[in-house]
């Protein structure tokens, strides 16, 4: 790729592409993280258990300095002698490798995750390429590995030669020491080096981890060209998308005529809107609109109404009303309330009168403005 396509990776990475990108096991990872969480690890193990560990390791020792010069000839014997020395050097050192697993499995959590990839070990023939191989050798990146690499060192002896010197008296002092009490302070010495050189380490961790998730981030980044075409890989083209709305649009058009038989009135423009409502005062607050469109919707909403004996009422300003500020399956809004209890009762009389054979009633009339009263407050009349 050109360095001009290169340059055009603004964009961050999409949540597809990271978990592509995890799938062949490229996630962020810190070496200096792992490496810090194992030493510290194994110095706190050190400074809890470490009396326990050197007893064990003293009582191994000894029982293995402690075997008679007859029993020298048993093959047995010696085997014994050398499991039970390998239990007491395992049980004394199973605190200190009990933190360092725990640490060494817990640290790649805290950045990227556990991941296994079967295509990170797959073989690739790149690899062996050796252009590529001194390209690499000699790239930027290798030079960036190497000043970091320098500069963890020159941290590290920095802080050696600090404790060196603030313990240079005591170290000293070891030699007119008893072997005993110089032993546990030498441990003490080792202890305070070790302790000081994890902090070191964990500085440069806190420095190492967030440049690594920050260069893993930086390689992935995309151009909107690739954010383009993952859009249209995963939900397709245009022309597919355009297809499938249509086919929704479709079937709620299905749904919603088979909910015009269950109204009780559908209110007409009377060729424009069509809006059916349902009214049952046992689970319903206020009418219900069931269905409503314009045009062809509307014609096929009066035919159905017509086919199931539901009345039709011609009241266009109340129909643009719903029409406009009342969606399918939301109830009529208190602004209207008085205009469509005057429809349902102009229904139930016209079904009285037809019981009775009488003449139908004369039906309500609404003006203009009450499009204006059903507007929501800022809505355009």
């Amino acid at each position: 790729m050109s360095n001009e396509d290169a340059q055009e990776r603004t964009e961050a990475p999409t949540a597809k592409k990271l978990e592509d990108a995890k799938k062949k096991g490229q996630v962020p990872r810190s070496v200096d993280l792992g490496a810090a969480a194992v030493t510290l690890a194994a110095t706190v193990a050190l400074m809890l258990f470490g009396a326990d560990a050197a007893r064990s390791l003293m009582e191994m020792l000894a029982s293995s300095l402690s075997v008679r010069g007859d029993d020298l000839v048993h093959d047995d014997i010696m085997l014994r002698s050398l499991g039970v020395s390998s239990g007491l050097a395992l049980l004394g050192m199973m605190p200190l490798l009990a933190a360092t697993l725990v640490a060494a499995l817990a640290s790649p959590a805290l950045i990227g995750g556990w991941n296994f990839s079967t295509e990170a070990l797959a073989f690739k023939p790149e690899r062996l390429d050796p252009v590529k191989g001194f390209g690499r050798m000699f790239s930027m990146r290798s030079l960036v590995e190497l000043c970091k690499s320098l500069a963890k060192f020159a941290l590290i002896a920095g802080i050696a030669v600090l404790v060196i010197r603030s313990q240079l008296g005591e170290v000293r002092a070891l030699a007119t020491q008893p072997l005993a009490p110089a032993i546990i302070e030498s441990g003490r010495i080792a202890l305070y080096a070790l302790l000081a050189m994890s902090a070191g380490l964990a500085i440069i961790a806190a420095l190492d981890a967030p440049f690594q998730v920050w260069q893993h981030t930086k390689e992935l980044r995309m151009s909107m060209q690739e954010i383009r075409e993952e859009m249209k890989e995963s939900e397709g083209s245009p022309e597919t998308r355009s297809r499938i709305r249509s086919m929704q649009q479709t079937l709620a058009k299905r749904r919603m005529l088979q909910d015009v038989p269950q109204a009780d009135v559908v209110i007409t423009n009377p060729t424009h809107f069509a809006v059916a409502l349902r009214y049952d005062e046992k689970r319903d607050f206020a009418p219900v609109v069931l269905a409503k469109g314009s045009d062809e919707v509307a014609a096929r909403i009066r035919e159905v109404a017509r086919e199931h004996g539901v009345t039709l009422v011609s009241a266009p300003p109340l129909a643009r009303a719903l029409f406009r500020y009342v969606d399918i399956g939301r109830q009529v809004p208190h602004t209207l309330f008085v205009a469509v209890a005057q429809v349902l009762t102009y229904v139930w009389h016209i079904k009285v009168a037809r019981r009775r054979g009488e003449a139908p009633p004369v039906p309500p009339s609404f003006d203009d403005s009450i499009e204006h009263v059903a507007a929501p407050s800022g809505a355009a009349p």
